[in-house]
């Protein structure tokens, strides 16, 4: 979204605050304005700061609530790394128009086998600055979406602070979007 688009919510509407990621109800008749839409996510601008809305509550800012992103293409019935990376490619900071992937956040990603036949996946990634509140939001929607692949039965995201971020991290497609370098 490149424009921010102003809306009132129809109904009472929980949010994340940003960057504290502490959860708040922000009321009807609240005059938002979105600011991004991506990974499913919104993340809106009210009353002097910036929240995240889910996407289960798009209906409260007027959007039709989607159905949940297509699940990468299979080969077979197992997930494979690629459809994890691709996956992880669909969730975003709400702050910055860059996924977790291309900002460089995601540090290291792994697959096991389970006695079950399934899978766990686990994931570290990083966050921009160790002060962020989001990191358990953020986590917990790659971890929510990857559990949503097929043959996942357990997913675990785990922050981490070694090495610290920096803006060298980023990918080629990321400065891009940014339109750094």
């Amino acid at each position: 979204m490149s424009a921010a688009q102003s809306v009132s919510l129809s109904r009472d509407c929980n949010a994340v605050q940003i960057p504290a990621g502490n959860t708040v109800t922000l009321p009807a008749g609240t005059e938002v304005d979105i600011t991004q839409t991506l990974g499913g996510s919104y993340t809106v601008h009210a009353l002097g700061g910036l929240f995240r809305i889910a996407p289960a509550d798009a209906d409260a800012l007027g959007l039709k609530v989607e159905a949940q992103p297509a699940i990468p293409a299979v080969e077979g019935d197992a997930v494979s790394e690629s459809m994890v990376w691709e996956t992880l490619r669909s969730c975003y900071d709400p702050e910055i128009p860059v996924n977790i992937v291309d900002l460089g956040l995601v540090y290291d990603m792994g697959i096991d086998d389970l006695p079950s036949g399934n899978k766990k996946v686990f994931v570290k990634m990083t966050l921009t600055a160790p002060g962020c509140g989001m990191g358990a939001t953020i986590a917990g929607d790659a971890q929510q979406k990857i559990l949503m692949l097929p043959g996942v039965e357990d997913a675990s995201v785990e922050i981490v602070w070694e090495p610290l971020w920096h803006q060298s991290m980023i990918t080629a497609e990321g400065r891009r979007i940014l339109g750094i370098e």
